[in-house]
């Protein structure tokens, strides 16, 4: 969301932008493996920066996510969406790496790579009922040889940070996780598949899951899930291949081919696993005195089934940018106001998006009815909530170019 927002106004007339990240340009090599990314996303992206969109869904970059397959481990399909009936146009499948590179590099010349924040606070009087609001100081350190800097004229502080925000904790006080009490593990291994693999699919036994998929660079991204009780550790029994591989194998009958691969592959592969444990945030946006702005994770961590995790921080990313810049075009910029609208558009949409990613989890629960559960997201009403999810309404509309103006 930093980066997008930081390619989106760097060239504007009175916005000066300053990204601050933590890590070198080519950091994060490893880190989530794979994702998808949603059409929702997609089509918001193609409206604020459709050189971004097309380089993210070029071939070698990434590969489409065009249908979501769901079967039971033994081979028994329960549902194939071609996403064409709920959306206008493709997601995507891409790694972790990819896209960080794509997007630090479309915005690299105002990140500041290898620096901590080391402070961040309003200056000067900060009573809530001054006509305006005092602006922030934000103070950071070089990772590499200690240098440090600082800037007392923030206008805005706009937190990309994680879930695990810092921007957040600091303003707005430590979140409370929600969690949804299921363990999600992930790793990306070779593509030795044989084409067994390839777009969006799940497979499940009970309420075990597995999800897999095809990214570029000749892997597959495989993801997996089981129940554990909200909040408590993730053991070490739970970790090791012989109990994944039992959770997986149906009790009658055998895998198919497809979920034999994936078990073997996971087993194979068990000390490169990434895990986690599935929780939500209360969504939050601005703080009182309005000059900090929450966007993704730090905004609305939420339980990652439908995929909508990056994707909503692309959109988060698109519509806040676009509202900045053209409340600077039109200007001078009023920013607690600007805040408070941002606020008000994603609120909304992002507790839509986080109350339909928790419901669609319920296959994914103990004692869950996984035949009746996927089978229902088939019929007309989970559907339509897909097309509203996935046909996300239009950003906001370009300002004409004659109304550019300097920010007060």
């Amino acid at each position: 969301a930093g980066a997008i927002v930081a390619g989106l106004l760097q060239n504007e007339p009175g916005v000066r932008v300053t990204t601050l990240e933590r890590v070198d340009p080519d950091d994060h090599s490893d880190a989530g493996t794979g994702l998808n990314i949603g059409p929702n996303a997609l089509k918001l992206l193609q409206q604020a920066d459709p050189a971004l969109c097309a380089r993210l869904q070029a071939p070698d970059i990434s590969l489409p996510w065009q249908s979501w397959r769901t079967s039971l481990t033994d081979g028994t399909e329960l549902m194939n969406l071609p996403l064409a009936q709920v959306a206008d146009n493709d997601g995507i499948r891409i790694r972790w790496a990819d896209l960080y590179h794509q997007l630090r590099s479309h915005a690299r010349r105002h990140i500041r790579f290898n620096t901590a924040v080391t402070g961040m606070s309003y200056v000067g009087d900060q009573d809530s009922k001054a006509s305006t609001p005092p602006l922030l100081e934000v103070s950071w350190e070089s990772c590499t040889d200690g240098t440090t800097g600082s800037d007392d004229q923030v206008d805005m502080l706009i937190a990309g940070d994680g879930r695990y925000s810092k921007v957040r904790e600091t303003f707005f006080g430590k979140p409370e996780p929600r969690p949804l009490g299921v363990v999600i593990y992930r790793v990306l291994v070779p593509d030795t598949a044989e084409g067994l693999i390839d777009d969006y699919e799940q497979w499940f036994n009970g309420p075990y899951r597995l999800l897999a998929f095809r990214v570029p660079g000749h892997a597959l991204y495989i993801a997996g899930s089981f129940p554990i009780a909200p909040g408590a550790p993730i053991g070490d029994d739970a970790r090791t291949a012989d109990h994944l591989r039992e959770l997986y194998t149906p009790a009658q009958g055998e895998p198919s081919d497809q979920a034999r691969f994936l078990i073997d592959s996971i087993c194979e592969h068990v000390d490169d696993i990434h895990w986690a444990r599935v929780a939500e945030i209360e969504p939050a946006f601005t703080d009182d005195q309005g000059r900090v702005l929450l966007l993704g994770d730090a905004a609305h961590a939420m339980v990652p089934t439908l995929g909508q995790g990056a994707t909503s921080a692309i959109e988060d990313a698109c519509v806040a940018a676009l509202m900045i810049r053209d409340a600077v075009r039109s200007g001078p910029v009023d920013v607690p106001s600007l805040l408070r609208a941002i606020a008000e558009t994603r609120m909304a949409r992002a507790r839509f998006i986080m109350d339909l990613s928790r419901d669609a989890s319920d296959t994914m629960l103990p004692g869950s009815d996984t035949v009746a559960g996927t089978r229902q997201k088939t019929g007309p009403e989970f559907l339509a909530k897909l097309e509203q999810l996935f046909r996300v309404t239009e950003a906001p509309a370009p300002a004409p170019a004659e109304h550019h103006q300097r920010a007060g």
